[in-house]
């Protein structure tokens, strides 16, 4: 049985944070996990600037209402679900991803949660499980799934170099330079081929 993870944001969907970013001209949240490998500091470092700015989180949900996932997407994702059983594995918060879910045909998402206070102040977040991405791709693999993964950022390449097969999709240059094992793909044309290549490598491992 073959499982794909698949990364959100960047390879589904646009980055939220960018976004919120440019329909609020606050370009410090332009920063995402392709610019800063630690998840930490940059979660706190949004946080600090959501506060200074007066932004909680329906001022964040509005911007996210109004996105739709990347151009071809859902016609990936529907080829994608007649070869694998796919799982997205993100980052993102509960918090945020029910509209741009609906709009993707309601994929199976593991992420994480944000706390709130009385106010509707973002607060804090809670991981799923610290390097939740990774753990989930030994998990599968621990049932005898054979898994292959996708995504185009620093906090994805943990689930890369686990799976079976990794591959980066759109992924910034300072993450192809420091992570050349694996393929880079710029289509989703692309990336479906890749996705069949790391099927035959395993196969033919297999044999």
């Amino acid at each position: 049985m073959l499982v794909a993870c698949l990364d959100l944001e960047g390879v589904l969907v646009p980055e939220i944070w960018i976004n919120v970013a440019l329909k609020t001209g606050i370009e410090e949240l332009k920063r995402t996990t392709r610019d800063e490998p630690d998840y930490d500091k940059l979660m706190q470092q949004r946080i600090g600037i959501l506060d200074r700015h007066g932004l909680k989180l329906a001022d964040i949900q509005r911007v996210i209402g109004t996105m739709e996932p990347l151009d071809d997407a859902q016609g990936f994702l529907d080829w994608l679900r007649e070869r694998f059983q796919v799982l997205i594995l993100s980052d993102t918060f509960d918090q945020f991803s029910k509209p741009l879910m609906q709009k993707l045909g309601w994929p199976t998402l593991f992420c994480n949660t944000l706390e709130i206070d009385a106010s509707g102040r973002i607060a804090g977040y809670r991981l799923r499980q610290k390097d939740g991405k990774r753990r989930a791709v030994e998990a599968l693999q621990s049932l005898a799934f054979r898994v292959i993964a996708a995504g185009d950022s620093y906090n994805d390449t943990a689930m890369l170099a686990a799976a079976d097969g990794g591959i980066l999709f759109r992924p910034p240059d300072n993450v192809v330079r420091e992570f050349p094992q694996f393929p880079v793909t710029k289509t989703y044309d692309e990336l479906g081929a890749a996705f069949l290549a790391a099927i035959a490598v395993l196969d033919a491992k297999s044999r």
